[in-house]
């Protein structure tokens, strides 16, 4: 007895919903495809309301109308059912394609059988025009089988921090604090130093020129920070207005104090009170070592700000 050798059935694959992903070059495509298709639908009711008109006085033309008609039906019911999912909304969406084609076939005879110009043939040539121009029931058929595009994705309306130098500091300042509803709203991280191992400097300066900075919350700016009130200080900048304030987080370390701050906070005050110390040249002197001091020397005074000069 022979052994059967048929191969099973393959199952059938479950239906995969594909969805097309935005496009702004196949959107203008899908848009300029869905006018010449619009206007050619126009076009083929305009012809077909001819050829029923003039099929009221004559009917050598209706063959060829008859032809025409069938051609198109056929053809855009073809291309309407080609690669879709069979199913209910198959079957409607076939039917009500046919509905102008059939239609107007249907008008065409009549009025090929009836002798004459009869009253029910305008009325009914008058109701299939308005009728498919008005309703469209192609292009009703067609939106029922085509998915619908997805839209367009939302613009990004969140607005980007303004940065006033490339320091990391800097960056989460506008992202954290700058913000509006933070702890200084408007505000940009300028001049950003580091002053040792767990401190730094730097310049909060207001982010419309003209402006003074807000007053800033060391309670919120702690909390957000997570650096004890006592070590985070606010204070204005020497010789510049209230556009700019110092902020200054932790103790700086001895060795990386800077010497503007060493001179306006040690020496200055008991020194040369009113003094400030405006540049500072680090090296070696050459020739200065060997060659005897003026006879004049320069006078520090406590009203006109003298640039001190530190040899090392």
């Amino acid at each position: 007895m022979a052994r059967s050798t048929a191969t099973p059935p393959a199952p059938a694959l479950p239906p995969v919903d594909v969805q097309r992903p935005y496009s702004p070059k196949l959107e203008r495509a899908s848009r300029r495809w869905q006018a010449v298709r619009s206007a050619s639908g126009r076009a083929a009711t305009l012809a077909g309301a001819c050829a029923a008109a003039a099929g009221l006085f004559t009917g050598e033309l209706t063959g060829w109308a008859l032809l025409a008609d069938a051609a198109l039906t056929a053809c855009g019911l073809a291309g309407l059912r080609l690669w879709k999912p069979d199913g209910q909304q198959k079957a409607t969406a076939s039917v009500l394609y046919l509905i102008p084609g059939v239609s107007l076939a249907a008008l065409l005879i009549a009025e090929r059988m009836v002798a004459g110009i009869h009253w029910a043939e305008a009325l009914a040539l008058a109701v299939w025009t308005a009728g498919t121009w008005v309703v469209r029931p192609a292009e009703a058929a067609r939106r029922m089988l085509t998915p619908s595009r997805p839209p367009a994705p939302p613009a990004d309306m969140t607005p980007v921090p303004v940065v006033a130098c490339d320091h990391p500091a800097a960056r989460w300042w506008a992202q954290h604090v700058a913000v509006e509803g933070g702890a200084a709203p408007g505000t940009l991280l300028d001049e950003v130093t580091r002053t040792g191992e767990h401190s730094m400097r730097a310049v909060i300066r207001a982010g419309i020129p003209g402006q003074p900075v807000p007053d800033i919350s060391i309670k919120r700016l702690s909390a957000l920070m997570d650096v004890p009130e006592e070590k985070i200080d606010i204070d204005g900048v020497p010789g510049r207005g209230a556009g700019r304030r110092r902020l200054s987080i932790g103790t700086p370390d001895e060795t990386t104090e800077d010497p503007a701050t060493v001179w306006a906070q040690r020496i200055a005050p008991a020194a040369m009170p009113g003094a400030v110390l405006t540049g500072v040249r680090v090296g070696r002197p050459a020739a200065a070592a060997h060659t005897p001091a003026p006879q004049s020397s320069r006078q520090t005074s406590a009203a006109e700000p003298t640039t001190m000069q530190e040899d090392r």
